[in-house]
């Protein structure tokens, strides 16, 4: 529990540092969304930055604490519908194909790398190195093209 605590803790300082909304976790699973609850136009590149920081957070704790972490990424970008539904232990949550094509992409995804959606990949190609990873089956969604999300690229400064 005090591993998970420290990672739980670092993601959500990071997701605060992001501008990401920390929807929910589950077990071992944390689930973020950009441009919720307020929209904004670079919500992916959010959420990319955010995993990047995930993979290496995680990756310094499994360093300081000597106990392997394997973490698994997955993103989807698209339309969702969000909100709180009931009337006890209110939680703001969010449904959809591009919450489950997310969490498809995590589930498939392999330890230690971000696992994106074909559309993602296309939105991030120009500013990060992203690595097909081919074609595979996915429960519930059929074959589709896989993405690894590698690395933001160095901003490069016009010459005037």
């Amino acid at each position: 529990m005090a591993l998970l605590d420290d990672v739980f803790s670092s993601f959500d300082r990071l997701a605060e540092a992001h501008g990401v909304e920390k929807i929910k976790t589950i077990g071992d699973a944390y689930m973020v969304a950009g441009g919720l609850p307020e929209p904004r136009p670079d919500h992916v590149e959010a959420v990319a930055n955010m995993a990047l920081a995930m993979r290496d957070e995680c990756r310094r704790l499994a360093e300081r604490q000597g106990a392997p972490l394997a973490l698994r990424i997955g993103i989807d970008a698209g339309p969702v519908t969000a909100g709180v539904i009931g009337r006890s232990k209110f939680i703001y949550d969010l449904w959809g194909d591009t919450v489950n094509a997310a969490s498809r992409m995590e589930l498939h995804g392999l330890p230690g790398k971000i696992q994106v959606t074909e559309r993602v990949a296309r939105r991030l190609e120009r500013r990060y190195d992203v690595e097909p990873r081919g074609v595979i089956d996915v429960k519930g969604k059929g074959r589709m093209a896989t993405y690894l999300l590698v690395a933001r690229r160095p901003s490069v400064a016009l010459a005037r």
